[in-house]
């Protein structure tokens, strides 16, 4: 048993820690994570309090779980992974996060990297000047009405898709079909409508990126084969969320969350864990407000899809579909939704947070994507713009100890502030450029910001998701071209 000034834990085995259930403690924790990712600072124990303080709410099932990209977060520490009980647990903000549907979308193609390096700055500067970024972009590529933006919320990925900005056949490889069900409109302040209005089709900033990259090493090829992706292939990786929409939504129930909390008699180990009986009529209004902003963006990544199919095409001089730009998968990293899990050895409806989190299905789950259901769904973990990203595939090991969760990406190790000052004095553009990657962002601090440095070791992290069980390697993809906000 380890003590530190924070948290107790003790080492189960290479990838696995116990955080023991103690003082006001419901239920033990569980971080995978390596002595490495230890050893080297990427995991602290401030993040591993949050894992502990998870465990204090009421309702929790099985475990507070992390993955081994886990750092310190609002309440939840991103990298976490909670299920609640729908008659007698919590639904909380700070579990999904403000970027609430923040998720990773992965096109493939027919080309090869060697046919499109001729004109991958081309491909590159089209996709810079048709998909607005940064902070608070506008302009999205559908300027919505305020019943427009009902119908989004309603019926999410469909809506980019039937105008233009999609093929039918996307949303077979989009979570939930691209809509989370039970959204409520009428839980949508003014002015999180206001800022979601000019929006959808837009980036963002911070982490958020359109990525050009090729598949540079094949790890499994026969589900390398199902999931379309051939060595040298090239493809494109969409990370965004819910933006300004979505962070009003957590910014606006938080307070009343709060408060929800303190009525219903709930200790916190941290206010910022504010919460609601997942049946009150907070809990209930939260969840209608969330599920619209995640349905935005499903719709987000959905319409940029359909930029990005734009930019190959005049680059290639040929319709995206001769060029086989095919969705692989979108999946959703900050949610709160109800799945079916076995807990203590029989089914349950659970409310399962995931936060900075991947949901991991195995062959023959129900919800896994007819196309792969003798492989396993996709698992999607973008790394920084300088190194790499990793295609996984879930395994059953996920469902029995992390609710079909993996990891979602490298995970910060320095803070955005930190990152800026690290890099003063160099050119990380021309670094990235020099590295044979075309880089276009609103600003020289962005990529200083999002630098690899900024970031854990991707591989590291996959690593322990992989020797753990809960999700295989299948395919390394490195980047050659990126736009960022």
């Amino acid at each position: 048993m380890i003590d530190g000034p924070d948290v107790r834990w003790e080492r189960l085995d290479d990838e696995r820690i116990r955080i023991p259930r103690h003082g006001a403690m419901r239920v033990d924790g569980l971080v995978f994570a390596s002595d490495d990712l230890v050893r080297g600072g990427s995991i602290d124990t401030q993040s591993l309090r949050q894992v502990a303080n998870v465990a204090c709410l009421p309702g929790i099932l099985g475990r507070s779980v992390a993955m081994p990209d886990i750092h310190w977060g609002y309440g939840f520490p991103i990298g976490g992974v909670a299920a609640f009980d729908p008659d007698d647990g919590v639904i909380s903000p700070g579990g999904v996060g403000y970027d609430i549907n923040c998720g990773v979308r992965l096109l493939r193609t027919d080309l090869s990297v060697d046919e499109v390096r001729p004109v991958l700055r081309d491909v590159v500067r089209a996709m810079f000047r048709t998909i607005p970024t940064g902070i608070g972009a506008r302009g999205g590529v559908v300027a919505l009405t305020r019943d427009e933006l009902r119908e989004v919320c309603e019926t999410g990925a469909a809506f980019a898709a039937g105008r233009g900005l999609g093929w039918e056949s996307d949303l077979d490889h989009v979570e939930e079909r691209g809509r989370i069900a039970g959204a409520d409109f009428g839980q949508v302040s003014a002015k999180a409508v206001e800022r979601g209005r000019g929006q959808l089709g837009t980036l963002g900033s911070g982490n958020h990126f359109a990525e050009v990259g090729y598949v540079a090493q094949v790890d499994d090829p026969a589900t390398a084969a199902a999931f379309g992706l051939f060595a040298g292939g090239v493809t494109v990786t969409i990370h965004t969320g819910s933006r300004g929409f979505g962070h009003q939504v957590c910014t606006d129930f938080i307070p009343r969350m709060d408060k929800a909390a303190r009525a219903a008699g709930i200790e916190l180990p941290d206010r910022q864990l504010a919460c609601a009986p997942v049946g009150s009529p907070e809990g209930r209004a939260y969840f209608g407000a969330m599920a619209c902003a995640a349905n935005f963006a499903f719709a987000n990544r959905q319409a940029i899809t359909g930029r990005v199919r734009e930019a190959f095409e005049a680059a290639m001089g040929k319709p995206a579909t001769r060029l086989g730009m095919r969705v692989v998968y979108d999946v959703a990293h900050n949610i709160a939704k109800f799945e079916e899990h076995s807990v203590d050895g029989r089914p349950r409806r659970v409310c399962i947070h995931r936060k900075g989190a991947t949901r991991a299905l195995p062959a023959g789950h129900p919800q896994t994507p007819r196309e792969y259901a003798h492989v396993g769904q996709p698992v999607l973990v973008p790394g920084d713009m300088g190194r790499a990203s990793y295609v996984l595939v879930g395994l059953p090991s996920a469902l029995g100890e992390a609710f079909g969760s993996s990891c979602h990406g490298a995970g910060r190790v320095l803070s955005r502030s930190a990152a800026i000052r690290t890099a003063k004095g160099r050119d990380i553009r021309r670094e990235m450029e020099d590295a044979g990657i075309v880089v276009m962002a609103a600003g020289r601090e962005t990529i200083a910001e999002e630098m690899p440095d900024a970031y854990k070791d991707v591989t590291q992290v996959v690593d322990v998701v992989h020797r753990a069980g809960i999700a295989r390697k299948v395919a390394l993809i490195r980047p050659i071209g990126v736009i960022k906000g």
